[in-house]
């Protein structure tokens, strides 16, 4: 069979969620992401917002399945020995539509062949295929140790279980309420103290990210982070600068991502009043939003650019009276999320 030769292996991959301006929720989804030669094979399809089926969300018993699958242990879900690579990160239902492609072995190795993007039993490659992708020949000792590694332990319910919980430092009252409850929503925990120093250190552990209410003055601060550095915590520290929930929901996902540079979509986010610059590691769409505080305290909301781009830098030209000193901007593009502060005038 005419395939050459692929390394493979997973990497800890995120779909960052969000609260949209019509307040509808987007969820937030850890999963392990299949790298083929050194690259994640989401990124070689384009533009597309979904997940593995390796992920973190799912119970023991269906996470096993999936592995199983994969290792083919068990028979493909689909007709013609065709398997689910990547569904919808919110359903997972395949009249969303799905990455399916025929696993098979070939010898001692693994062959995935005839990618197509399905929506029903059966897939037509002519209409549907992706004829850039594959097909793809794996040592079938690499394949299998890569995938037996997530049933030993090595799984997502370790490191993707921490990177799932925010503890936010403030008052129970108005903004970290109404975030907490946002971030819940999306599928993060999240909970509210003023005592994090005082925690056990295997709590503190369990924390992706913390993040400061205005109010925490700086010894609380220090005291919070000695707290974590002592525990061994690797959570990411952010403030919360104005009291716009979408905004600060976008700065907890962009503090827990953790994937690698090579493995993101959206690379950079700057901002000065009238442009933005962007880069992007491959062609996506992409899209910009500006968030302020007036000074009556209302919340300023302005979509700044929503379309598609190609792999590089781009300088956007933008609305000037929405990207004041005073606002922030939010990037999103499928599966990952930056933001930035408008600079000086």
């Amino acid at each position: 069979m005419a395939a050459h030769y692929a390394t493979f292996g997973l990497a800890p991959a995120t779909r960052a969620g969000a609260v949209l301006s019509n307040g509808a929720y987007e969820a937030h989804r850890d999963f392990w992401d299949f790298i083929v030669d050194g690259r994640p094979l989401l990124l070689r399809l384009a533009d597309l917002d979904a997940v593995s089926p390796l992920a973190a969300d799912l119970g023991p018993s269906l996470f096993t399945a999936h592995v199983r699958r994969l290792l083919l242990e068990e028979d493909a879900p689909l007709a013609d020995g065709r398997y689910v690579l990547y569904g919808c990160p919110e359903c997972e239902g395949l009249e969303c539509g799905a990455v399916t492609a025929v696993i098979e072995r070939d010898g001692p190795d693994v062959v995935w062949r005839d990618f197509a993007w399905q929506t029903g039993r059966t897939a037509d490659l002519r209409r549907d295929g992706y004829p850039g992708i594959g097909p793809f020949r794996f040592h079938g000792a690499q394949y299998r140790a890569a995938l037996e590694n997530l049933l030993s332990g090595v799984g997502p319910e370790r490191g993707a279980a921490a990177s799932r919980r925010v503890l936010l430092v403030g008052q129970r009252v108005a903004l970290p309420a109404r975030l907490a409850a946002a971030l819940r929503g999306i599928g993060i925990g999240a909970e509210i103290t003023r005592d994090a120093a005082g925690a056990s250190p295997d709590e503190l552990r369990s924390y992706g990210a913390v993040a400061f209410g205005s109010a925490v003055g700086e010894a609380e601060r220090t005291a919070v982070r000695a707290a974590f550095a002592a525990a061994g915590s690797s959570a990411v520290f952010v403030d919360l600068p104005v009291p716009v929930v979408p905004l600060l929901v976008a700065r907890v996902e962009q503090a827990l991502d953790r994937c690698p540079q090579h493995q993101r979509r959206l690379l950079r986010l700057a901002a000065v009043r009238g442009e933005v610059t962007v880069e992007t590691a491959v062609p996506c769409r992409i899209g910009i939003t500006a968030y302020r505080v007036d000074r009556l305290s209302r919340t300023r909301t302005a979509e700044l650019f929503a379309g598609q781009i190609e792999a590089g830098t781009h300088r956007l030209a933008v609305d000037a009276r929405a990207t004041r000193r005073t606002a922030y901007v939010v990037a999103r593009t499928s599966g990952s999320v930056l933001v930035a502060p408008v600079a000086g005038e």
